[in-house]
């Protein structure tokens, strides 16, 4: 898949393409019907599917200070989306400049001069250009001028009766902030994912005898609320079933909040300065402080156990089609 940064890294001599536009932090499965939709339509026309997606998120430049917890970074994005099979992914520095382009500029200057788009694909709640006041119905209204064609793909709803819930990124975060992992990886598809560089703490679980990973998450990621999780800690490739800590260690009166995972029945791991990620697939309990150091041991070695079942038990969802 090609990565270009910018209007200017589009090849010169770029054809016509399929393009999606939009966030997508996630990925998660509304986001791939309609992804899948753009790969699906460019194949039948025998062009490039192209994601135009925006760094930072178009609400921290909107309202500064208001970014929202990142589900996903941008490599992992482009992970996930590859394996969709997009052919490009286009990220599109989103300054104050930018944020000032009318609807009907942002298509001719994004859309039509550049990826020469034959057909856009789109959610029905898509929005764009100044203020957010474009629509997919001034999209298609401008379809007819610039002769590309619209495509708009309802929304998923949640659960197997529906409800009426549509799958959103910002109900994902909010299940995820508060510790309801199955909700989260009903949207995303897939466990929650944190990732980051493993960095020295205060090495008590070593010391405990679990020793675990104390991983350094990338600024504005969703971190699930304080408790313990099954899950996996991946490192060099290897994914190894772990229990996994959020939070601030109130048994010892620690501050600083951590995500620790322990790599369970895995002796002599040295994973500082790695970096690592950490899939969440079950909350298993909250934080509790322990009247003695035998009563938090039982705790630690419960908790192993039960996230040693939780995952060599998982049925990992099938993709959305």
């Amino acid at each position: 898949m090609q990565r270009w940064r910018g209007l200017e890294d589009i090849p010169q001599d770029w054809g016509r393409s399929v393009v999606t536009i939009g966030s997508y932090d996630g990925v998660h499965r509304g986001h791939q019907l309609i992804i899948g939709r753009a790969v699906a339509r460019a194949r039948e026309l025998g062009v490039p599917s192209v994601v135009v997606t925006f760094d930072p998120h178009p609400s921290e430049v909107v309202r500064p200070g208001s970014h929202p917890p990142i589900l996903a970074p941008y490599d992992r994005r482009a992970e996930l989306m590859a394996g969709l099979g997009v052919d490009a992914l286009l990220i599109l520095p989103f300054t104050a400049e930018f944020s000032q382009l009318s609807p009907a500029d942002f298509i001719v200057k994004v859309l039509v001069d550049k990826l020469h788009a034959r057909a856009v694909i789109e959610g029905p709640n898509f929005r764009f250009g100044h203020k957010a006041a474009g629509n997919v119905h001034f999209l298609r209204e401008l379809g007819g001028t610039y002769d590309y064609e619209v495509d708009v793909v309802d929304l998923v709803e949640r659960g197997e009766a529906g409800g009426g819930v549509p799958f959103s990124s910002t109900l994902a975060r909010r299940l995820v902030a508060e510790g309801d992992m199955d909700g989260a990886a009903e949207i995303l598809g897939r466990p929650h994912r944190v990732e980051g560089v493993v960095v020295r703490g205060a090495q008590r679980g070593r010391e405990l005898g679990y020793p675990t990973a104390n991983v350094e998450t990338r600024p504005h990621t969703a971190i699930p609320a304080d408790g313990v999780y099954a899950g996996w800690l991946t490192a060099d490739g290897e994914r190894m079933p772990a229990a996994i800590s959020v939070g601030t260690n109130i048994q010892f009166d620690a501050t600083d909040r951590t995500v620790e995972a322990y790599a369970i029945d895995r002796i002599g791991l040295d994973l500082y300065g790695k970096h690592v990620t950490v899939d969440f697939l079950a909350y298993v309990r909250g934080m509790a402080k322990f009247e003695s150091l035998d009563g938090l041991l039982e705790a630690i070695a419960d908790d192993v156990k039960r996230a040693r079942v939780l995952t060599e038990t998982y049925d990992a969802p099938r993709r959305v089609q």
